[in-house]
C-alpha cells in the first residue's frame, strides 16, 4: 500500500513539474511567470531552451566549479595564504555562488547548491554592464530581464527579455563580457591571464575581425525558434558549447562533443612549415598563429604546455630528435636546449620562479602573437611567423614534426599532488592533444623553398597549410628567466 501510494505521489509531482514547464513557456503575454529562484537554476533555463542547455551542459563554463585542477589550485592557496585569495578563484569558477552568498572561499563547494556551481544562464545573460578589465568587474541587473544577442526579442509569460550588446557574439562590445573573467591579475598585481588583453590589440578587435563569440560560440546553419514556446519565431541561435582548449577530467555530459570541438580549433589555430636547409646542415621550424584572435597559448599560460616535437632520420636510424617525450613524462623534464616550449613563466616578488598564480608578481612569455593586420603588405602582416633552427651533424632523409599540448602541465599537476591537493588519478586524465597534421619531411616532399637572406642557405620545405615560406620570418621568442 505505501509503495502504491510513493508511486502516485510520484506520478503527480512529476505531472505537476511538467505542467509548470508548459505554463512558463507559454506563448505571448505579460507578467513572468518565473521567479527569480526559478530563473538562477539552469535546469528551469532548458525547460523552454533545451539546445542551448544541453550544450551548456556540457561546457567548459559548466563544468568550472567542479574541475579537480581548480579545485585543488583553491585548496592549496586558501591555505598557504591564510585564506587571503578569498573570493579570487571562485568569483569567476562559481560566479552566481559567490554573488548569492553560498561562498566566500570555494572551499565549501560541494555543498552549494547545484543551481549556482559554474558560469550559469543567469549569470551570463542577466549582465547589464561590465565596470573593468578583469577579474571579473560584472554587474548583473536586478530586472530579471534575460538579455541576449536578439535585437528584437520575442515576449512571453516565462520572463522579460531584452537585447544587449553585450551578450551579441557580432558586437565587439561582447568581448566586454567574456574579458571580464579571461583577464586575471593576481593578488600580487602580476597580468597571469590576458587572453581579452590581448584579443584587443589585435586586427579582431577591429570592425573586420572576430568577438570571442564568433569563434568560441558559432553560429547554427538552421532556422529554428531559439525558445520552444508557442508562437516563437524562426531565428539563427548560435552555440553554447564555447570550447577552447580545456576538457573535463571527470565524468561529465557531452565529453567527445566538446573533444572534437577543442580538436577542431587546434586543427586550424597554427599555420607551420617544416625545412631542411640545403646539404642537410640544419632544419627550421615554422609557426604562425593564424586563426585565434589571441596569442598561443592563452589563459592559464603559466600552467599550459605546447612544444615542438622533431625527429630526424638517416637510413632508417634517428640521428636527431628535439621535444621528444614518453607519455605520462613531463616535457619540462627534457634536457634539451633546443626544445621549443611555449608557456609562461612566474616570478614573486624577489624575482625568484613559482609555480602557483598566487604567488605571482610578474612574468614572463613566449607564446606566438596574434595577427594586427590584415593586409599583406603592411610589413607587420608577417611579423607573426616565427622559425626557430635545430643543428644537425648528419644530412637526414626524412624528418617528421608535430606540435603538441598539454591544457595543464604534468608537472604542475604533480606539484598538487604532492601538497596532497590533487587526486593522483586526475593525473592520467590530463590529455595530450596535437595541433593540426604530423608534418614528414623528404627530398621528394619537400616541394617548396626559400632563401635565408643573411647566409644565402637554401632551405626547401614542407607543409600541409598555407603558409608563405618566402615571406620574412622572425625568431621564435625565448624565454630569459625560465626554468624549462
Amino acid at each position: 500500500m505505501r509503495t502504491h501510494l510513493k508511486r502516485i505521489i510520484g506520478f503527480v509531482v512529476a505531472i505537476s513539474a511538467a505542467l509548470t514547464f508548459v505554463e512558463a513557456c507559454g506563448g505571448k503575454g505579460q507578467g513572468n511567470n518565473l521567479t527569480r529562484q526559478e530563473l538562477l537554476d539552469p535546469q528551469t533555463c532548458g525547460g523552454c531552451h533545451p539546445d542551448q542547455f544541453e550544450e551548456w551542459a556540457g561546457s567548459m563554463h559548466a563544468y568550472s566549479s567542479i574541475d579537480p585542477v581548480f579545485l585543488a589550485m583553491n585548496r592549496r592557496g586558501q591555505r598557504e595564504t591564510n585564506g587571503m585569495l578569498g573570493n579570487f578563484c571562485v568569483n569567476c569558477h562559481a560566479p552566481m555562488a559567490v554573488h548569492e552568498g553560498a561562498t566566500t572561499d570555494g572551499l565549501n563547494l560541494d555543498q552549494v547548491p547545484q543551481r549556482l556551481k559554474g558560469v550559469t544562464c543567469f549569470f551570463c545573460h542577466s549582465i547589464d554592464s561590465v565596470d573593468g578589465t578583469h577579474n571579473n568587474p560584472i554587474h548583473l541587473a536586478s530586472d530579471l530581464v534575460m538579455r541576449a544577442s536578439i535585437t528584437d526579442p520575442f515576449q512571453s509569460r516565462t520572463h522579460e527579455a531584452g537585447y544587449s550588446t553585450l551578450l551579441d557574439r557580432v558586437q565587439a562590445q561582447s568581448a566586454t563580457a567574456c574579458g571580464a573573467c579571461h583577464d586575471i591579475v593576481s593578488p600580487h598585481n602580476a597580468a597571469i591571464e590576458r587572453t581579452f588583453e590581448e584579443w584587443q590589440q589585435s586586427v579582431f578587435s577591429q570592425p573586420e575581425g572576430s568577438s570571442c563569440g564568433t569563434c568560441h560560440m558559432q553560429q547554427t546553419t538552421v532556422d529554428k525558434p531559439a525558445a520552444q514556446v508557442p508562437g516563437a519565431p524562426l531565428r539563427r541561435p548560435h552555440s553554447h558549447t564555447m570550447a577552447g582548449v580545456d576538457t573535463a577530467l571527470v565524468s561529465f555530459p557531452d565529453t567527445q562533443r566538446e573533444r572534437s570541438q577543442v580538436q577542431s580549433f587546434l586543427d586550424s589555430t597554427l599555420q607551420s612549415a617544416l625545412c631542411v636547409a640545403q646539404g642537410g646542415s640544419q632544419i627550421t621550424v615554422i609557426l604562425d598563429n593564424v586563426a585565434t584572435g589571441h596569442f598561443f597559448p592563452s589563459g592559464a599560460a603559466q600552467d599550459r604546455r605546447a612544444w615542438v616535437e622533431l625527429v630526424a632520420y638517416s637510413g632508417g636510424n634517428r640521428i636527431y630528435d628535439s621535444g621528444v617525450v614518453a607519455d605520462g613524462v613531463p616535457v619540462t623534464t627534457l634536457n634539451d636546449p633546443n626544445l621549443w616550449l611555449l608557456r609562461d613563466c612566474m616570478f614573486d616578488q624577489a624575482g625568484s620562479q613559482v609555480s602557483m598564480f598566487w604567488q605571482a608578481a610578474s612574468y614572463e612569455g613566449n607564446a606566438l602573437t596574434a595577427h594586427v593586420t590584415f593586409d599583406p603588405a603592411d610589413p607587420r602582416f608577417y611579423q607573426t611567423h616565427k622559425i626557430k633552427s635545430y643543428p644537425l651533424l648528419t644530412p637526414p632523409d626524412r624528418v617528421t614534426m608535430r606540435v603538441r599540448l598539454q591544457p595543464v602541465g604534468l608537472e604542475v599537476l604533480d606539484d598538487l599532488i604532492a601538497t596532497g591537493d590533487l587526486d593522483p588519478r586526475f593525473r592520467a586524465a590530463m590529455p595530450t592533444l596535437q595541433m593540426g597534421a604530423t608534418l614528414e619531411w623528404t627530398p621528394t616532399t619537400a616541394t617548396q623553398a626559400y632563401r635565408d637572406p643573411t647566409t644565402g642557405t637554401l632551405y626547401f620545405c614542407v607543409t600541409t597549410t598555407n603558409l608563405n615560406v618566402l615571406a620574412d620570418k622572425f625568431p621564435a621568442p625565448t624565454r630569459s628567466r625560465c626554468s624549462p
